[in-house]
């Protein structure tokens, strides 16, 4: 193997998955495993145990790249903002490193996975690329000419912790986010956010995202009226994005952006917020789908400084 081929891996809330990806850009070697829920001592063996087996298929990797919810605190070293709580306040990237016995550089998940995408995914080419992350959760990364923006806070991209923008009496009553700050964006664009705004409307829980988006196809006005009001509160806070960095493309991907014609459906309910008189700014599906995190972890030893 090639000692230009490096591992990636993406922890996840549900999985871990464990890559090595060529120098050409393809995954030689992959595998996932569930992640022990709630529990930080076994995710770490986990990990290792991954890792381990990688390093059988990428002898002479740098090191290990590592896709991960939440972001480290530049202050204290440890881990903050994710919605896998067991990792919050504990020394993830240190923890690793000493049970792997390879430097870990990571970057939260949906950097990673913007990162994916700009390198050689569907937005390939483009400057400035803002990806999208619309599932159990709601997040976003920032690439620039190639290179991850963390930022100096270490918090670029956590567009899921901001407040809806323009948002009405009824959408400002709706429950607070688990991160304490009110209903942030998470709460009304990731999958559960969409199931629980159809469950308001319709007085009773049941359908997933999927199934809403099915039935609004055919016509229930109930479904139809939830991917509506999803669509416009996602024009809306994506106009802040265009206002902002002005992105040259914004990549779509998670669980909940495969619904059918959202894509499709989204410039025109970002243009009427966004601060120009021509939308231009390309949005569109995610490449490499559910491998992007992976992918993107595997080129941090490219990308980010030790």
């Amino acid at each position: 193997m090639s000692g230009d081929a490096r591992i990636g891996v993406d922890l996840g809330g549900t999985k871990i998955e464990c890559a090595v990806l060529g120098a050409d850009g393809r995954i030689t070697w992959r595998e996932r495993v569930a992640t022990p829920t709630g529990d930080y001592l076994g995710t770490l063996e986990a990990v290792a145990g991954l890792v381990a087996a990688a390093t059988r298929h990428a002898p002479r990797a740098p090191g290990v790249g590592v896709a991960w919810p939440g972001s480290i605190s530049p202050g204290s070293g440890l881990h903050r903002n994710a919605n896998s709580i067991c990792l919050n306040g504990k020394p993830l990237r240190a923890d690793l490193e000493a049970r792997i016995g390879l430097p870990v550089r990571g970057s939260n998940d949906a950097n990673c996975f913007a990162l994916s995408e700009a390198v050689d995914g569907a937005a390939k080419g483009a400057r400035c690329v803002f990806g999208v992350i619309l599932g159990t959760g709601c997040g976003g990364g920032v690439v620039v000419d190639g290179r991850l923006l963390e930022g100096r806070n270490g918090i670029a991209g956590e567009w899921g912790h901001m407040p809806l923008p323009n948002a009405s009496p009824e959408e400002r009553s709706v429950p607070g986010c688990w991160c304490g700050r009110g209903p942030c964006l998470e709460v009304f664009l990731s999958g559960p956010g969409v199931e629980a705004d159809h469950a308001r409307h319709a007085g009773h829980a049941g359908l997933r995202l999927p199934g809403i988006a099915e039935a609004a196809v055919g016509g229930d006005p109930l479904a139809k009226g939830c991917i509506d009001r999803w669509v416009d509160r996602l024009g809306r806070a994506l106009a802040v994005v265009c206002d902002l960095l002005d992105p040259d493309t914004i990549v779509l991907g998670g669980g909940a952006s495969l619904v059918p014609g959202l894509a499709g459906r989204l410039p025109g309910a970002v243009a009427p917020h966004a601060f120009t008189e021509e939308l231009r700014t390309r949005i569109v599906p995610a490449l490499h789908g559910d491998s992007s995190g992976v992918r993107g972890a595997a080129r941090l030893f490219a990308t980010l400084p030790a």
